[in-house]
């Protein structure tokens, strides 16, 4: 069992716990395919669970690495980005727009998904395995799936329009790749 704590391992226990994230990805899309939107949210939230034990426990053990940094992205990307975009676009625009709207809720969800995915490349370019920077340089996918999520749920509870979230996912969109500092917890 030593390869569950050598960085050298592609399967040490940091990298199971950013599988564990990517399944459960895969798990809350395919409830989101069927329209089962609460059971989505506790694998998508399950998601984020194990994204925050996966860095915890490679600082802990010295497991960080390239490979575990790429996987780390891959695990952000479906988990902070697609996950929560389909998500708001199934449950919010597929039910609340047709014709021109639906389109233009479908750009927005489409340059969200880009904007999330350059961030996240951008973010290993500049990554040196093992080292944690004080503050982001914009808002971090996982921050924006928050926000989306939060969204979502002030939709929800009628507050916010079906529009106005499409405003608001133009804006996160945007911050995702801003020069924001947010500071690293």
């Amino acid at each position: 069992m030593k390869f569950l704590y050598s960085s050298k391992s592609h399967f040490n226990l940091a990298n199971l716990i950013t599988f564990s994230n990517i399944a459960a990805g895969l798990i809350a899309t395919y409830l989101i395919s069927q329209n089962i939107f609460l059971w989505a949210a506790v694998f998508a939230w399950m998601g984020g669970a194990f994204d925050i034990m996966d860095g915890k426990v490679a600082r802990k053990y010295k497991l960080s690495s390239e490979f575990g940094i790429q996987l780390d992205s891959f695990a952000d990307f479906l988990s902070f980005v697609l996950v929560p975009v389909f998500f708001i676009f199934q449950a919010i625009y597929a039910v609340s727009f047709s014709g021109f709207g639906l389109f233009i809720s479908g750009i927005v969800s489409i340059y969200y998904v880009i904007s999330g995915l350059r961030r996240l490349i951008q973010f290993n370019i500049d990554a040196d395995a093992g080292e944690v920077e004080k503050f982001f340089t914009g808002v971090p996918t996982p921050l924006g799936a928050i926000l989306l999520w939060v969204f979502y749920l002030v939709n929800l509870a009628g507050i916010l329009s079906p529009s106005s979230i499409v405003l608001l996912m133009i804006v996160t969109a945007w911050s995702l790749n801003s020069k924001i500092k947010v500071p690293h917890p």
